[in-house]
């Protein structure tokens, strides 16, 4: 299975719990994330690496390539398996190319267009983050915008990935994995949701009782 599924979080304890799951590939995390937990950035970082056995995503918060770049070498000091989100733009672009000669894996961050995703793939990233529900606040189709680049992606036979972002439920995750993506982030209460049916309790209950009731 190629598919990667990454829980979008800075909060330790929901890291530790999903990861025991053995079905995630890593944690993704943004400066929202980030400063939610009010600690240094890099020791909860290395906290995290120190969590998971898979990627870390850290962002970039320099304002030119120079300063992203910058920051990319201290990530990876901070933790294996390092991924450096870059926002999208000129300076992030300018970064992922000179990055990408350095061999560190990036992925372009506040991708809202096809045009937008086909740049930062020729500029060498590794991922691409759409934002689904983000579109969809602003009334349009996040699914439209994810499947165009997934198609772009596979017509021109790049190896960027498409990570599907700003998913908010268990049916928008089977969504964006019809549509094509290769990865997916969400949150702790998505992921768990998941594993969730109401069909599935009534069942567990059943045979718990019919078990204590044979007394074997």
């Amino acid at each position: 299975m190629n598919v990667e599924f990454y829980i979008d979080t800075a909060d330790l304890a929901q890291i530790r719990e999903a990861m025991s799951w053995g079905v995630l590939d890593g944690v993704t995390t943004n400066p929202s994330i980030v400063a939610r937990e009010k600690r240094g950035f890099e020791e909860l970082i290395r906290d995290i690496g120190r969590a998971t056995t898979g990627k870390v995503w850290c962002e970039a918060v320099g304002a030119n390539a120079d300063a992203m770049v910058e920051e990319a070498r201290a990530f990876r000091q901070w933790a294996d398996r390092v991924v450096v989100k870059l926002p999208m733009g000129a300076e992030g672009v300018k970064a992922a190319s000179r990055l990408a000669k350095e061999g560190i894996e990036t992925n372009m961050t506040l991708v809202y267009s096809v045009g937008q995703a086909v740049l930062a793939a020729k500029a060498g990233v590794q991922y691409v983050s759409p934002y689904l529900g983000r579109v969809d606040d602003v009334a349009w189709s996040g699914a439209e915008l994810i499947g165009g680049i997934a198609r772009t992606f596979s017509r021109l036979s790049l190896p960027t990935k498409v990570i599907a972002a700003s998913v908010r439920g268990p049916q928008q995750v089977l969504d964006m994995l019809n549509i094509g993506v290769h990865a997916v982030t969400t949150s702790y209460p998505v992921w768990a949701a998941m594993m969730k049916h109401p069909m599935t309790d009534i069942g567990l209950e059943g045979f718990m009782r019919d078990w204590k009731e044979a007394g074997l």
